[in-house]
């Protein structure tokens, strides 16, 4: 009984692919220029600090949180084109006031926070397009879909720091237009090419896009949203409740994996530098290296889980996904007895403060080894002594650290699919524009507590303490997996319309 025109079936898959580009599109409007802020900031507001900084960061994920449920809730009652519109035309307005940010004489660094958290609350249409995306297709495309769909996210992430770097041969003046008061520079030039993507996203949202929805069973339906698009066919499956156990564990599981993630790729300069003395361009240039093939990874785990969940299911996949973060981060375990090389900041002139504290914690290391040379001015490298476990906790070694990177970047896409599919499947029929506006509401949580968490618990309990956390935390995770195992089924497998 699948009522369906190969027309409608062309329409609706040319609707899915608008909503891919649109998640491309805001992923590469956050990392197209997250290389540059720091740079730029110092540049137009020199009374700007590094906490300052966190603020501009954090501001994104900020914005995001607060608009996902709002764009959601608009998107349940009206035709989709409109939040997906809106919010475009925000994150274009904002990109434009980014580039402009250096032109006011005094608070330009408050300037830089709006734009950014502007930029943030556009990106609320993330929540839009998943609950098209899971309206529009059956219970045997959602796997593929949602993967199809996490994949153009992570490339716009991988791909936005690229552009970012072509945009540098342009430099620092470029050019200005006065009649426009406007730098075209490597800060600006970026921001204003992800506002021409917007623009072009507008319209093909308009030239293309289009209303659909379909049961589980891939039978045409008609919903609030429809257009004049829209089919005659009524849908007659979505009598019952849903599951709220299901779906407020599926709101934790997601929280957490997007919090061990955010903890992950926020550590990686500050553990590289304290553990391998590596300086900051160093940890900068690596870990970019790390993350990109760890970005090309997930692009390609992404691809495999559709195949793969064909033949053990979304559950099944997700338990294992868990297990292989967990196991990463227990990896990243100091367990050696090595220590790593201790930058002394308080050496000056050659001489060491006789502090009594210090003289106790350093028995095993000989002044000769602690002395700089007359002529030093390199960046001082290695685990600063204001941390104090650094005196005392083993270093990780770097194929420990490689090799949680393979295991992290392998486990955190299976998962990321999988709890937003599985989400999808639990809501079934009703509309979930507000229930995906919770769900990205609290994958942006997750993205401003994990730098918290780092600052606080790695900086002053070091990493022995930070990562058993993080174990215990997906332990528990896998607990409540456990748990509500049974429970994450399809909406209409719960009710006996299909079976499993």
């Amino acid at each position: 009984d699948v009522v369906e025109t190969q027309e409608h079936y062309k329409s609706r898959w040319r609707s899915i692919w608008i909503m891919y580009l649109t998640m491309f599109l805001s992923s590469v409007g956050f990392s197209i220029v997250i290389m540059s802020v720091w740079p730029y900031l110092q540049k137009i507001d020199p009374t700007a600090d590094a906490s300052f900084l966190g603020w501009i960061i954090a501001s994104y994920s900020i914005g995001q949180m607060v608009a996902s449920p709002l764009f959601g809730l608009w998107s349940n009652y009206r035709p989709r084109k409109e939040p997906l519109v809106i919010s475009t035309a925000i994150s274009v307005a904002a990109n434009c006031l980014y580039a402009y940010v250096h032109v006011p004489h005094s608070h330009n660094k408050y300037y830089m926070l709006t734009a950014r958290a502007l930029v943030g609350f556009g990106a609320g249409n993330v929540a839009v397009v998943r609950s098209y995306i899971a309206g529009a297709t059956s219970l045997t495309e959602r796997t593929s879909a949602m993967a199809n769909t996490s994949a153009c996210q992570a490339v716009g992430f991988i791909l936005g720091p690229v552009f970012q770097t072509c945009f540098t041969l342009i430099g620092e003046e470029g050019v200005t237009w006065k009649f426009l008061c406007l730098q075209l520079n490597m800060y600006t030039t970026p921001v204003l090419f992800g506002a021409l993507l917007g623009v072009i996203n507008i319209i093909l949202i308009f030239a293309i896009f289009r209303e659909h929805r379909v049961d589980d069973m891939g039978r045409q339906c008609k919903s609030i949203n429809s257009d004049a698009e829209g089919s005659d066919v009524l849908d007659q499956n979505t009598e019952g409740s849903i599951d709220h156990v299901a779906v407020v564990a599926l709101n934790i599981l997601f929280f957490v994996i997007l919090f061990v993630f955010a903890v992950f790729e926020t550590i990686a300069t500050p553990l590289t530098m304290d553990m391998y003395s590596w300086t900051r361009k160093e940890a900068v240039f690596y870990n970019g290296i790390i993350l990109s093939v760890i970005g090309i990874e997930s692009v390609i785990v992404f691809m495999v889980v559709k195949t793969l969940s064909k033949k053990t299911g979304e559950r099944a996949i997700l338990h294992a996904g868990l297990l292989t973060v967990l196991v990463g981060f227990f990896i990243l375990l100091p367990w050696g007895k090595k220590l790593p090389n201790i930058q002394w900041q308080e050496i000056k002139n050659n001489s060491i403060p006789r502090t009594a504290p210090t003289e106790m914690l350093m028995p095993f290391w000989s002044l000769q080894e602690m002395q700089l040379p007359s002529n030093h001015t390199a960046e001082p490298v290695g685990c600063p002594i204001t941390q104090s476990w650094c005196l005392n906790t083993p270093m990780i070694y770097l194929a420990q650290y490689i090799s949680s990177d393979v295991l992290i970047g392998l486990g955190y896409p299976v998962c990321n699919v999988m709890s937003y599919t599985l989400y999808s499947k639990v809501l079934g029929p009703k509309p979930q524009g507000v229930y995906m506006g919770w769900l990205t509401a609290s994958g942006s949580g997750a993205r401003i507590l994990g730098p918290v968490f780092v600052s606080q618990i790695y900086t002053h309990l070091g990493p022995r303490w930070a990562f058993s956390l993080i174990c215990g935390v997906v332990v528990a995770s896998l607990l409540l997996l456990e748990i509500v195992y049974k429970r994450l089924i399809a909406f209409s497998v719960r009710y006996g319309r299909m079976q499993e």
